[in-house]
C-alpha cells in the first residue's frame, strides 16, 4: 500500500498525511479520470496480474481498502487472473 500511498500524493501535491483506507478516492479528486489508466499500471504492476477493464467496477478502485482486497489480496488477484485470462 505505500506504492499506492505515495503514487496519490504524487499526484496530489497538496495532500498532506495518510489517505484513509475508507476514503473515496473518486469523489475526493485523488484520482482523476486522466491519472485512471496509470492507477491501474500502477495496480498491475504491484500485484503482477493484469487487470481487465471489461471484468471490474469503478467501485473496485474507490477506496484504498477496497483496492487492496480486489487487487492485493491472494484471493482477490487470483479471482482477477481467472476472470482476465
Amino acid at each position: 500500500m505505500e506504492r499506492i500511498t505515495a503514487w496519490l500524493h504524487e499526484k496530489n501535491p497538496g495532500l498532506e498525511g495518510p489517505v484513509d483506507k475508507d476514503e473515496d478516492l473518486i469523489e475526493a479528486r485523488l484520482i482523476d479520470s486522466m491519472d485512471f489508466v496509470e492507477f491501474v499500471e500502477l495496480l498491475e504492476d504491484i500485484s503482477g496480474v493484469g487487470i481487465d477493464l471489461q471484468e471490474v467496477t469503478i467501485d473496485d478502485f474507490r477506496t484504498l481498502g477496497r483496492v487492496e482486497q480486489r487487487f492485493l489480496t491472494p484471493s482477490g488477484t487470483a479471482a482477477a487472473a481467472a476472470t482476465a485470462g
